[in-house]
């Protein structure tokens, strides 16, 4: 693939285009991201703290860490990456999600970078930076060899990248798509295509093609008796995230 081409999907795009303004609606559209939110951070501090030797008990850990939020949405996740101290940039491939983070993080008093763009432009420019989140997009692009590979190049030497999405099996189907957009009406009809979801041994192989090294996955899980997630070393069924990191420079 050529630097200035591009994996997005506009069909995709299309879908979250439509859904922007309510990003910071906790019963709206986003219910499930809400929900998953601490999860994920738990999971996406935890492993920036362990790479970068970061204390999570100090005022601003991550001073001085430049981080890039690839498809960003409403900032879920760059407003908290900025109240612990980070340098952040959010970019989202649906123009209409990036007013509704900026006007979020004026109104929460934060400095945050957001773009329109994507991950193949942002390397294309020869941007670098610490940590990458690459969070439930790989499922969404039309070449996700080629998008994680542009995930790679945005990485400095020693680089970490956080990278979830969605398990392909009979599980998932019931669950993300029958239960999320049908029964639950969590979210609209079609968001997801079973299609492109992604088993954690392809990912690891997309990962490892791109030139990083795995070096931790595990399960996002559902308990519907507590309504909360929670963390699994062993259940990957469904959700699920990767840590891996870019080689030093010989």
């Amino acid at each position: 693939m050529q630097a200035s081409e591009t994996t997005v999907d506009p069909s995709e795009v299309a879908k979250f285009e439509a859904m922007a303004a309510e990003w910071w609606d906790p019963n709206g559209k986003f219910k499930p991201l809400h929900m998953l939110n601490p999860c994920r951070l738990d999971y996406i501090t935890t492993q920036i703290a362990a790479e970068y030797n970061r204390d999570l008990g100090g005022e601003r850990p991550f001073d001085g860490l430049r981080i890039l939020d690839i498809g960003c949405g409403g900032g879920l996740l760059c407003e908290p990456m900025a109240r612990l101290g980070a340098t952040v940039i959010g970019v989202d491939a649906a123009e209409r999600n990036i007013p509704v983070a900026q006007a979020h993080a004026a109104q929460s008093g934060l400095t945050i970078d957001y773009r329109f763009g994507t991950a193949e432009a942002l390397a294309e420019a020869g941007e670098q930076f610490d940590v990458v989140l690459n969070m439930e997009v790989v499922e969404h692009v039309a070449d996700p060899q080629a998008y994680t590979t542009a995930c790679q190049q945005l990485l400095k030497p020693g680089g970490l990248m956080i990278c979830s999405t969605i398990n392909r099996n009979a599980k998932s189907f019931a669950m993300a798509i029958v239960g999320a957009e049908y029964v639950m009406r969590w979210l609209p009809k079609g968001t997801h295509e079973w299609s492109k979801f992604i088993t954690p041994d392809e990912l690891y192989g997309l990962i490892e093609n791109a030139g990083l090294t795995p070096v931790d996955r595990k399960g996002f899980v559902f308990n519907p008796i507590t309504w909360q997630w929670k963390l699994s070393d062993r259940d990957l069924s469904v959700n699920y995230v990767t840590a891996s990191v870019k080689p030093q420079q010989t």
